[in-house]
């Protein structure tokens, strides 16, 4: 499938087949879910998704390299992460 996601900052190949995988095809289409639901999906489908992957994935919606955010959005970055874990956490937990 061809994609424009790799010409974003901070998305390679691999982050780019993962998000085809979980049904963002395009930078729009990224742009439009948002950073959030973008991680989410990509969580389902990788539990190990890092906070790193968060901070491309807003840098490529925000056109920021992905450690170059302000403090105050590294935070709130963070902290979504935070949240992110501890779901995907008490899920696991629920089917142990």
């Amino acid at each position: 499938m061809k994609s424009d996601l790799s010409k974003l900052p901070n998305i390679g190949k691999d982050t780019e087949t993962k998000l085809i995988r979980v049904g963002i095809t395009s930078a729009a289409e990224l742009k439009e879910v948002g950073v959030e639901q973008a991680f989410l999906r990509l969580q389902a489908i990788d539990p190990g998704a890092c906070l790193s992957l968060l901070y491309g994935l807003a840098g490529a919606i925000e056109n920021v390299k992905w450690n170059q955010h302000p403090p105050q959005r590294k935070h709130e970055l963070q902290t979504f992460y935070q949240q992110a874990k501890a779901l995907l956490d008490e899920g696991s937990l629920a089917h142990e």
